[in-house]
């Protein structure tokens, strides 16, 4: 027969071997962390984290259902917008380096600065 640890029971646990904690940690106390983390820019945003605090406010009562179905499709919108931005720039990066490597400097204007560089040379 299984029985369920109580309060006291699992903080004798937690006291008696080191690193258990971490173990045992509920995955909403790690979103929790991760959340108010990427808040403070200390790490990216994750939005499986935003969707665990969710569920959990929903399971708690502490949002409606329909107000975290809002809320997370609010988020899923902002991280795919955040994601088509990146890769805008990452095209607009790819695209000026294209064009800065083909830029060719003509003829005449490579001549002037060679003629000009010799001047120099002469001078001294």
């Amino acid at each position: 027969m299984v029985s369920e640890l109580g309060g006291s029971q699992i903080s004798t646990l937690l006291e008696t071997l080191p690193g258990i904690a971490n173990v045992l940690r509920s995955p909403v106390a790690d979103a929790l962390s991760s959340i108010i983390r990427s808040a403070a820019r200390l790490s990216e945003f994750n939005v499986a984290d935003a969707d665990e605090l969710v569920k959990y406010a929903t399971r708690r009562g502490l949002l409606g259902q329909e107000e975290g179905d809002r809320l997370l499709q609010e988020v899923h919108l902002a991280e795919q917008r955040r994601v088509e931005r990146a890769a805008d720039r990452e095209k607009a990066l790819k695209l000026k380096a294209r064009a800065k490597a083909k830029t060719v400097r003509p003829v005449k204007a490579v001549k002037k600065k060679a003629v000009k560089k010799a001047a120099k040379a002469k001078r001294r």
